[in-house]
């Protein structure tokens, strides 16, 4: 086998190099290379004639399917870059919250903050396509409008009416109680508070221990921690108002957080939490009528921030050298005037500045501990009689008495009063006759309770007094004047030294004047000798040194005629006017109608018990525009103006001129009362003016004895039930402070079912805790109860809620929301421009903004909430609320706390409560709660109780 291979392999080189021999010898030596050549050129020939033909059919292909001809290739880029340099029109739905009235403006506000807020650094730093604007945009409509459908749903009056105000009630607790720890607490020896007593760390604290769960400090302390709660809950809103494709796509979506945290919510809660725009919000929002001039005395004089005062004093030092300037001759008296008040409110800005110096910052401008050392003529004398019937003095009076177990003697004095009221009208008014059996049995009632061996506290009286009363209640006709011997008894007692007496010589006696507004100041006031007249005297004696007692007042009516305005007819009294003082005497002419002289008549009757006997011209209802009626009113009233102008009754009744000065002064007189208030008074008024200070007294009395002088008549007895049903149960649950009473949040010890007045239950809740009435007694609690139903159930009547809907409704509608709208509008984007920011207010500005909201938040106050709660402790209350406010981050902690609430009202069936309390569970004082309530048993059991707490 092998040797044929072999022999093959041999035969096939022969026959090559037989070949190779035969070539060479017949082409030469160069026939290879022309071989190779012609191999190559007909390589290439039959390439030629393949791609010619190729090309002619093609060509005859494509002219035969023209539809499927190409353009040329090298067009396509061109084609490309001009597509992509193509702006795309996107198509938008213009709807946002159903309404055309809001929709408008909003539009405006959302083009407006993309084109400053997010066009800026996205063309300038990321690109010019404007598809990502585009699904931001559709993104923010689509969560308005979910925002708009959601809150559609909601019903906002108890929110408005129930959570806003106990949240508000509640932060205001908290900053009470912690502005009296830090009273209490202990200093540093330089006097600086330790830092564990700083106000903000304990009202955190406090805060704490009232939520149980929830403790907002890091993130109103911490800048970062705020940013995280913010970025978690904007999470949370997003997943449950975007569509699932926007908020699953994460990009996306952390730009809009981004943008919603840094952009809107930060900014806003920044702006809001800033005390000077709290302070000047304050000073837009309330009325300049109520910069009066007793309030800002009253600023100045118990001021405890020295800044404010050389504020005050800086702008006084300015607005003297301008009045001298403008003062050329020195002889205009208007100039004198007005110089000398800029030099007496500079001299009491210097005066409380030394005090704060000094450490003597007590509001009272007599030390209450050194009362035996004032002189007697410096302390305004309270009669008894008038402190009965006041109801601050009588709560002062019965404080003092209850400290020694003596409180009785008033109780009973009030009570027979109250019972002597009941029973004279049961015994005129009732057309079947007088029910003489309920009679004695509510004077048995009295006895029992006041005068019997087993009354306690018993009243002490004479044996044959005690006898006789208890002989004519069994034996005689009960009569409305039963217990008159003994109550004149019980007032001579009162009189005695260890009772009223005792009381003015005592400290609490001092703090009843200040709260009457009585107190004088030895260093301003006049010469004690001149007497409380002018003590009392007008706000124009504290801004000159001319006194009330040295103006002489005279007026007379000269004429009347008949104007016509808006196609009605009306009386006019031309009224000349002469005022005389040592420096000067004013002539001068004004015109009043009638109803400005009968709201000029209920105010001196509401203000002067004195004038309770005082008649004006009755009013006539046809032909009242008779001359000789006219003529005969002009007299009338010619005749009650000399009564009100007499000596003796301005003497008598200090203030009263003040009131007359600006009903005679030359301008439109701002009535006090309305037309339907004038005309409730009117009505009301002789039965108010015998009741008022006796019949309340019923309501005061403890239940029982409530319930048997109630029982007087069926008619009483209804009074009774309505008193001891809705006062008992608002009194005594309500206004009541039991044991933990500041440890839980306001609205804990409000039952749903004690009334259905939720205006009485908002005004109970913001006066407590605004003037800390829990320190009060019982009795003036009631007072302020019995005052609010009169004052709310005259407002509003029985349809009170219906009001308060169509209130809510009106706050809400969609006009008014479109309102708030172009006012946010106009205030960011005025004329269609982003607002320059803000620039920094000097401090004494500030600080003349901060006395000026204390003033008008002071002079809001009315006088008849005065006359219940007194003076100085609405003074205390106002300055409660706005010291309240001067702290940044406790206005975060409000702010946040409103934001929650609306967030809850607004899901509630998606357990926000529940995720803010894991918000907030990294609070370091929750995490503290948490380790001390823990329970025992082991790490694990630890672990799984917060774990089921957070």
């Amino acid at each position: 086998m092998q040797r044929k291979m072999g022999d093959s392999s041999l035969s096939t080189v022969a026959w090559g190099g037989l070949a190779l021999v035969l070539f060479v010898g017949t082409f030469g030596p160069f026939g290879g290379v022309f071989l190779v050549l012609y191999l190559v050129c007909f390589l290439v020939g039959a390439f030629v004639v393949l791609y010619r033909r190729g090309k002619e059919e093609s060509i005859v292909e494509l002219q035969q399917r023209s539809v499927n001809r190409l353009e040329r290739t090298y067009d396509g880029i061109p084609k490309l870059v001009e597509e992509a340099q193509k702006t795309r029109q996107y198509k938008t739905d213009q709807r946002l919250t159903g309404s055309s009235t809001i929709d408008e403006p909003l539009r405006e506000v959302l083009d407006y903050t993309f084109r400053d807020y997010v066009q800026n650094w996205y063309h300038d730093k990321i690109s010019d396509d404007e598809g990502f604007l585009h699904d931001l945009r559709l993104m923010t409509q689509r969560v308005i409008i979910a925002f708009a459908n959601k809150s559609k749903e909601v019903e906002w009056v108890p929110y408005f009416t129930t959570r806003l105000v106990d949240d508000f009630a509640s932060h205001l607790r908290l900053f009470r109680k912690a502005q009296e720890k830090v009273l209490k607490a202990e200093k540093n020896p330089d006097g600086t508070p330790r830092p564990q007593d700083d106000l903000e760390s304990i009202f955190f604290d406090l805060e704490a221990d009232m939520e149980k769960t929830i403790c907002r400090d890091l993130i109103c302390t911490s800048d970062q921690r705020e940013i995280e709660y913010l970025q978690d809950l904007s999470e949370v809103l997003l997943y449950l108002l975007l569509p699932p494709e926007d908020f699953h796509n994460k990009p996306f979506r952390f730009i809009v957080r981004e943008i919603l945290v840094n952009g809107m919510i930060l900014p806003t809660i920044g702006t809001f939490s800033d005390p000077d725009y709290v302070n000047q919000t304050a000073v837009w929002l309330i009325k300049d009528s109520c910069f009066v001039n007793e309030a800002f005395l009253t600023v100045i004089k118990c001021g405890d921030e020295i800044g404010e005062l050389e504020a005050v004093m800086e702008r006084v030092d300015a607005e003297i050298a301008k009045t001298r300037a403008r003062d050329t001759s020195g002889d205009d008296s208007d100039t004198k005037q007005q110089l000398n008040s800029l030099m007496f409110v500079k001299q009491l800005c210097e005066r409380r500045v030394q005090q704060l110096y000094s450490g003597d910052t007590d509001s009272p401008p007599v030390d209450t501990d050194e009362i035996g050392g004032i002189r007697e003529g410096w302390l305004y004398q309270l009669p008894l009689d008038v402190a009965l019937i006041n109801n601050v003095a009588l709560s002062y009076f019965i404080d003092f008495l209850t400290a020694s177990g003596r409180q009785g003697y008033v109780f009973f004095w009030l009570t027979v009063e109250g019972f002597r009221v009941s029973a004279t009208m049961q015994i005129q008014n009732d057309s079947r006759g007088p029910d003489y059996e309920m009679l004695r049995a509510a004077a048995l009632n009295i006895y029992e309770q006041y005068l019997s061996e087993k009354a306690s506290p018993r009243v002490k009286l004479e044996d044959s007094l005690v006898k006789s009363i208890y002989n004519s209640i069994i034996k005689d006709t009960p009569t409305a004047g039963i217990f008159d011997e003994a109550q004149k008894r019980v007032f001579s007692i009162l009189q005695e030294d260890k009772f009223y007496p005792a009381f003015k010589r005592s400290p609490a006696y001092v703090k009843l004047l200040a709260e009457l507004e009585l107190l004088k100041d030895p260093e301003v006031g006049p010469d004690p000798e001149e007497g409380i007249e002018a003590l009392e005297g007008s706000g124009s004696w504290l801004l000159s040194p001319i006194r009330e007692d040295q103006i002489k007042l005279t007026a007379k009516i000269m004429q009347t005629g008949i104007c016509k305005e808006h196609g009605k007819q009306y009386a006019l009294y031309a009224i000349n006017v002469r005022k005389e003082t040592p420096i000067e005497e004013e002539v001068w002419d004004t015109f009043r109608r009638y109803s400005d002289f009968h709201d000029l008549h209920m105010r001196l009757k509401d203000k002067f018990d004195s004038l309770y006997a005082l008649k004006l011209p009755a009013k006539k209802t046809f032909k009242n525009l008779n001359k000789e009626f006219l003529e005969k009113r002009r007299k009338e009233l010619n005749q009650y103006l000399q009564t009100l102008l007499c000596e003796d009754v301005l003497k008598n009744n200090p203030g009263m001129k003040e009131a007359m000065l600006d009903f005679l002064e030359n301008k439109a007189y701002n009535k006090g009362k309305g037309q339907l208030a004038r005309k409730m008074d009117t009505l009301v008024n002789p039965l108010r003016n015998s009741v008022r200070n006796t019949f309340n007294v019923v309501k005061s009395m403890p239940d029982n004895l409530v319930e048997g002088v109630g029982k007087v008549s069926d008619g009483l007895g209804k009074v009774s039930d309505s008193v001891s049903d809705k006062l008992g149960k608002i009194g005594n649950k309500v206004l009541k402070s039991p044991q933990g009473y500041d440890d839980c949040k306001v609205s804990a010890h409000i039952e749903d079912n004690i009334d259905d007045n939720i205006p009485l239950r908002i005004m109970l809740l913001l006066m407590d805790e605004v003037f800390d009435l829990k320190d009060k007694n019982q009795w003036l609690r009631r007072q302020i109860v019995a005052l609010l139903q009169q004052i709310i159930r005259a407002i509003l009547g029985d349809k009170m809620n219906r009001k308060i809907v169509e209130q809510v409704g009106v706050l809400t509608s969609a006009e008014q929301v479109a309102e708030y709208v172009k006012q946010f509008r106009d205030a960011f984007w005025p004329n269609g421009v982003l607002a320059d920011p803000a620039e920094i207010r000097e401090k004494n500005i500030c600080m003349r903004t901060r006395v000026a909201a204390k003033t008008k938040m002071l002079g809001s106050i009315p006088d008849e909430l005065k006359h219940v709660i007194g003076a100085e402790t609405t003074r205390k209350g106002v300055t409660r609320v706005f010291e309240m406010c001067q702290y940044p981050r406790l206005n975060r902690r409000l702010l946040y706390v409103v934001l929650e609430g609306i967030l809850e009202t607004l899901f509630p069936e998606n357990k926000f409560r529940e995720i803010f309390t894991k918000l907030h569970s990294k609070s370091p004082r929750i995490k503290a709660r948490m380790d001390t309530r823990a329970p025992p048993g082991g790490q694990n059991k630890k672990d799984r109780w917060k774990q089921q707490m957070s």
